[in-house]
C-alpha cells in the first residue's frame, strides 16, 4: 500500500490522473492531507465514492501511528510514533506563548554516537522517508489544531546531514503545501560538512544550527566522534559559506556539561574560537541521560560566568528555554527504547 503523505499537490495531480480522474482532485487530496489532517479516506467528503473506493483499495494516508504520548507539566507533549513494524521514533510539540514549535526525527536511532546524547547511545536503525517525517508533524498538529503549528526544528533523533533529501523533501512540503515559511524551519547538525555545503545550495532560506559543546577539537572530539573527521576550523568555514550563500544567521550551540566544558577559559577560547564567525551562541545546561556516566548539569552561577564571558567579548548569546524534562523530551533526552525494550514505546532523549 503505497502511501500519499510526502506527496506533493503536483505529485498528488499526476496520481489523480493515473487513477482516471482531473488533476485537481490531487489538489482536493492534499488539503486533506495537510490542512485537514484526515486520518481516513472516507474523511475525504468531497471526493467521489469511487475515487474513494480507489485509494482504500491501493494507497494509504501513512504508515505511521501514534502508540504513546507523555505530557510534561509545562505543556510539551512527546509522542512515540511506530512506523510499520521496524521503527519507533518520538517527536514532540512545544507550545509557547507567541508561537507553536514541534522537533522533528530523521531517523531511527543515530549513528553519530555523541557522549552525552541519549539517542546516540541507541545506536543507529534505518533513515526515515520524508512521508514519514511529515507524519509526524501532522499527528503533533492533529492533537491540537486549534493552535498552528508555527515553527518546525530538526533537532529530534538522528542527524539530518546523513539523511538529508529526505529532510529536504519534507521541508519543501511544509513550505509548499503546509504553508509555513521556511525561516520558520531549522536543520541541526553535529558538524557534517559535506551536508553544511548541500544545505547552502538547496535553494531553501531555512537556518542552521551547528552544534559546537567545544572551544577546541580536542575537548569536542571527546563528545563528537565526528569531529575527529571534521575539525572546528573546517565546520566554521563550512558555516562561513552558508551565511555568504543563504544569507540566513546562524545559531551555535553549546551544551554545557559540568567539569567539561563549562570553566570561563574556556568560554574565552569559544570567543576566540569564533572570532569573525557569524551567528550567535546558544547555551543548553545539560540534561541528565542514563548511560552517560561523569556526566553533570552545571550550577546556574557557572551558566551565568560562562555567558557573561562570550558577551564581554561582543558575541550575541542566548539560553535554551528548558522543556520537557518531566517527560524525558528535553534536548538529549529522546531514547529509542525499543532497541533493548521490546515492548517499551516511551523514549528519552
Amino acid at each position: 500500500m503505497r502511501p500519499l503523505v510526502g506527496l506533493s499537490s503536483d505529485e498528488l495531480a499526476s496520481l489523480a490522473k493515473e487513477l482516471g480522474q482531473p488533476a485537481y482532485r490531487g489538489k482536493q487530496i492534499g488539503r486533506w492531507l495537510y490542512h485537514a489532517y484526515a486520518a481516513t479516506f472516507d474523511e475525504m467528503s468531497d471526493l467521489p465514492a469511487g475515487l474513494r473506493a480507489a485509494l482504500v483499495a491501493g494507497f494509504t494516508i501513512g504508515t505511521g501511528r501514534c502508540v504513546s504520548a507523555s505530557l510534561a507539566t509545562d505543556g510539551t507533549e512527546k509522542l512515540a510514533v511506530r512506523f510499520g513494524e521496524d521503527a519507533v521514533v518520538e517527536c514532540v510539540r512545544l507550545p509557547y506563548e507567541d508561537r507553536v514549535s514541534v522537533c522533528l526525527s530523521c531517523q531511527e536511532g543515530c549513528a553519530m554516537r555523541c557522549a552525552f546524547c541519549a539517542t546516540g547511545i541507541s545506536g543507529f536503525r534505518r533513515n526515515l522517508t520524508r512521508g514519514e517525517i511529515l507524519q509526524q508533524f501532522l499527528l503533533l498538529q492533529a492533537r491540537a489544531p486549534e493552535r498552528r503549528i508555527s515553527h518546525v526544528v530538526f533537532m529530534g533523533m538522528g542527524e539530518p546531514m546523513h539523511n538529508l533529501d529526505e529532510v529536504l523533501g519534507a521541508a519543501r512540503i511544509l513550505v509548499g503545501e503546509v504553508g509555513l515559511s521556511a525561516r520558520s524551519i531549522t536543520v541541526s547538525t553535529v558538524g557534517v560538512v559535506p551536508g553544511i555545503l548541500q544545505l547552502a545550495e538547496a535553494g531553501l532560506p531555512i537556518n542552521l544550527a551547528v552544534s559546537l559543546h567545544a572551544p577546541d577539537d580536542g575537548v569536542r572530539a571527546g563528545l563528537i566522534p565526528a569531529a575527529r573527521k571534521w575539525p572546528m576550523s573546517e565546520v566554521l568555514d563550512a558555516c562561513r559559506q552558508y551565511r555568504a550563500k543563504t544569507g540566513r544567521d546562524l545559531t551555535y550551540e553549546y551544551l554545557l556539561i559540568a567539569g567539561v566544558n563549562d570553566d570561563p577559559d574556556q568560554a574565552q577560547r569559544l570567543a576566540d574560537t569564533l572570532r569573525g564567525a557569524p551567528g550567535s551562541v546558544n547555551l543548553i545546561p545539560y540534561n541528565p541521560v542514563p548511560g552517560a556516566p561523569g556526566f553533570h548539569r552545571p550550577s546556574g552561577q557557572s551558566v551565568q560566568r560562562f555567558r557573561a564571558v562570550l558577551e564581554a567579548a561582543g558575541r550575541h548569546v542566548t539560553q535554551r528555554q528548558e522543556r520537557g524534562g518531566t517527560v524525558d523530551a528535553a534536548c538529549g533526552q529522546l531514547r529509542l527504547r525499543a532497541l533493548s525494550e521490546p515492548a517499551g514505546l516511551g523514549g528519552a532523549r
